[in-house]
């Protein structure tokens, strides 16, 4: 596990040592950046941008975005292992001035007021077994934390058909492996 391009490129991060955390694979972040990057459908750049990343895991995806230019990165985690492992990333590579972390179980509280800024880009990773993608992107459209021109990025199983709420229109679904990237706003 990498950082693929930018200011840390070929840096490797520390990971979990358990089987509870699954990291985002190399092969699937470079081509989640690739998208981000060339498609005229997102309209999304990564320099400058606040990022949001929801079960951030060891924090792979927030780290790459502050690599290639991010302004911000806010990471949720609240598995103590994968909290510790993102701790020890970010102070790896001297990005604490750059990130927030909160340790909330996003799943079980009903408001996230206590994120006081709006994203660019929110990234979604939660366990495949996870049912509740429909309720975590209602609360994040209803406590207003995408900017207009923002997107949400959600990473799932293949298998998985999950459903979305109708103000969730997505724009672009992609198969890698047995990772499935989804695309919306």
């Amino acid at each position: 596990m990498r950082i693929i391009s930018g200011k840390f490129k070929g840096k490797k991060l520390f990971l979990p040592k358990d089987i509870f955390t699954r990291p985002l694979k190399d092969l699937t972040k470079e081509s989640i950046f690739n998208i981000i990057s060339h498609s005229n459908l997102l309209n999304q750049n990564i320099e400058n941008s606040n990022i949001l990343d929801m079960f951030s895991g060891i924090g792979s995806f927030g780290l790459e975005c502050l690599s290639r230019g991010a302004k911000s990165a806010t990471f949720v985690e609240n598995y103590k292992n994968a909290l510790s492992i993102l701790k020890q990333n970010i102070k790896f590579l001297n990005l604490s001035k750059k990130t927030e972390i909160f340790t909330h179980d996003i799943l079980k509280i009903q408001s996230y007021d206590f994120i006081k800024k709006k994203f660019d880009i929110i990234f979604l990773d939660p366990p495949y077994k996870e049912t509740k993608v429909y309720n975590l992107i209602e609360k994040i459209l209803k406590n207003n934390l995408l900017k207009k021109e923002g997107i949400i990025i959600i990473h799932r199983h293949k298998k998985d058909n999950d459903l979305f709420p109708k103000n969730f229109n997505v724009l672009k679904e992609v198969n890698y492996g047995i990772s499935k990237i989804i695309f919306g706003k």
